[in-house]
């Protein structure tokens, strides 16, 4: 998109990177309205969290319940026309979750919020980002004080969505999945990413939705 296009189409007012989110993300689940968490206050006046929003759908698949969470704040979500065509909406990508139903959750999923905040935190302070197959530990497990053997992340592409490109450059959706203690150990000592780990999760779990009683 050229400048003079950018200006004719948006305000100041208006959330290009914000809508070009909800753009794709509605048309994949066109009947629902997601559970949204903002950040208040935002970060850039002053707020903790670095994620200026979360959204999560509730998706029944085989009888099962799973949660999709989006993260808003990773790309540049905001009027900016010094990005109008850029490679890159800021970092890049955005983050996705999916995460099967666990018992213990009866009031909701809100550790989910916690746990990507806290990466925002990591990827804002540094400056790093992540791409697909990376990976990383979650310094215990990724439910705080849970029996589960999940306690680290790997990412990908969001079997989904993707990535698309945006008024301000290419977001990539990257989706987290929920590694195993051995799993992580296992990638360390070889010195490989997880790309061959996620497409043999992928055969019997196209998705990658996080287990968290899953124990290998």
């Amino acid at each position: 998109m050229e400048l003079e296009e950018y200006k004719e189409k948006y305000s100041e007012d208006d959330a290009p990177g914000w809508l070009s989110i909800d753009s794709v993300v509605e048309k994949l689940y066109p009947k629902q309205e997601p559970k949204h968490w903002a950040a208040t206050p935002h970060y850039m006046v002053g707020g903790t969290d670095p994620i200026d929003g979360i959204s999560f759908y509730e998706i029944e698949s085989d009888g099962e319940l799973y949660y999709h969470f989006v993260t808003y704040g990773f790309s540049n979500l905001y009027y900016d026309e010094e990005s109008v065509g850029a490679d890159f909406s800021k970092f890049g990508f955005e983050l996705t979750f999916r995460l099967k139903a666990f018992d213990l959750d009866k009031e909701g999923p809100n550790w989910v919020f916690h746990l990507l905040q806290n990466i925002a935190r990591y990827v804002f302070d540094s400056g790093k980002w992540f791409e697909p197959y990376h990976f990383m530990p979650a310094n215990g497990p990724i439910r705080t004080e849970t029996d589960t053997a999940i306690t680290g992340l790997a990412f990908c592409l969001d079997p989904e969505l993707g990535e698309i490109n945006t008024p301000h450059g290419n977001v990539q959706f990257l989706q987290m999945y929920g590694i195993t203690d051995q799993e992580y150990k296992d990638l360390q000592e070889k010195g490989e990413d997880a790309e061959e780990l996620i497409k043999n999760h992928s055969k019997d779990n196209p998705l990658l939705i996080t287990d968290l009683n899953r124990k290998s």
